[in-house]
């Protein structure tokens, strides 16, 4: 039989509380940095697509916004995405933190997975911040609840249990050839990772409101033979916001800038002229045709063509 046909593909959802570390998971599956990472809750936005090939066949990530109670319009539509992304998946997998106290955020997540009719797999995750002691009564009250088809502890900053993650997704997903180019490692736009290194150095850089209340849209990008100059604004709600990006005699925006500049350098090959300012959009999270930008910004390249 045609090894093509005997190979696994299909699309696995991470869902987890905000901080869970699905993003770590994702880089380190992929080997690259597709998902920004920072120490601060509800930094992934949109549904961030990773793809792991190898012999066995394809497995499509979809790192979903973390569940929260949702605040704003533009909250509301990041958890509708998150539990849209998880019916669509052929696999479910939650991450939950084990190096903090489990909570009814938690039991809440479980409770929606529940409603889910598709494989489950849970992971608990950080366990190289916690004594095996406090790990084993975790996993017996998950295993109890019977919602889960595995459960797997395993720690996304070390490695510790990946491999074996990796292939019990390959024995739950569907037989299917590859559904994009074996190459490919994220289906977003560069302009959108760019985007999102930008927002990862605001959220690293900035404190208290600030990191919530901004947005990043690219608005011109030129490419020469060894330079691509890269035009962008963040956007914020108050004058007060934007002051504070800006800092005292324009600190902060070039410090944004520079480290920024670092990670998109490494992204393109290419030596990067790098222009940012900041607009400020009143109440703009409750904008809905902003938040429409910021999601067109962010759609995934189209599935690989048939032979």
């Amino acid at each position: 039989m045609d090894d093509e046909k005997m190979k696994r593909s299909g699309f696995v959802a991470l869902m987890g509380r905000p901080n869970a570390g699905k993003s770590t998971l994702l880089n380190r599956i992929v080997g690259e940095k597709i998902a920004i990472v920072t120490q601060k809750p509800q930094t992934t936005r949109n549904r961030i697509i990773a793809i792991y090939t190898e012999e066995r066949g394809q497995i499509i990530f979809t790192d979903t916004p973390g569940i929260h109670k949702p605040e704003h319009t533009m909250n509301r539509e990041m958890v509708s995405d998150a539990l849209k992304a998880a019916k669509e998946s052929d696999i479910v997998t939650v991450i939950i933190d084990v190096s903090v106290k489990i909570g009814r955020g938690d039991e809440y997540l479980v409770g929606l997975v529940e409603e889910i009719k598709k494989p489950r797999i849970l992971l608990l995750n950080k366990i190289d911040l916690i004594k095996k002691s406090e790990l084993l009564p975790i996993i017996d009250r998950f295993a109890e609840k019977e919602t889960f088809n595995e459960i797997i502890p395993l720690s996304a900053a070390e490695g510790d249990g990946v491999d074996i993650f990796i292939d019990k997704i390959f024995e739950y997903l569907p037989i299917s050839p590859p559904l994009y180019d074996e190459e490919l490692v994220t289906l977003h736009t560069e302009r959108f990772l760019v985007a999102e290194y930008i927002r990862e150095k605001i959220l690293n850089l900035t404190r208290e409101e600030i990191p919530y209340s901004t947005a990043v849209i690219i608005d011109s990008w030129e490419e020469e033979e060894n330079l691509v100059k890269i035009y962008a604004s963040i956007i914020v709600e108050r004058d007060s916001q934007k002051g504070i990006l800006i800092g005292k005699n324009g600190r902060m925006i070039k410090e944004i800038g520079t480290r920024a500049r670092v990670d998109i350098e490494a992204l393109l090959g290419k030596k990067v002229f790098l222009d940012l300012h900041v607009k400020c959009r009143p109440k703009w999270r409750e904008n809905l045709n902003l938040i429409k930008q910021l999601k067109q910004q962010a759609l995934p390249h189209a599935r690989k063509e048939e032979d």
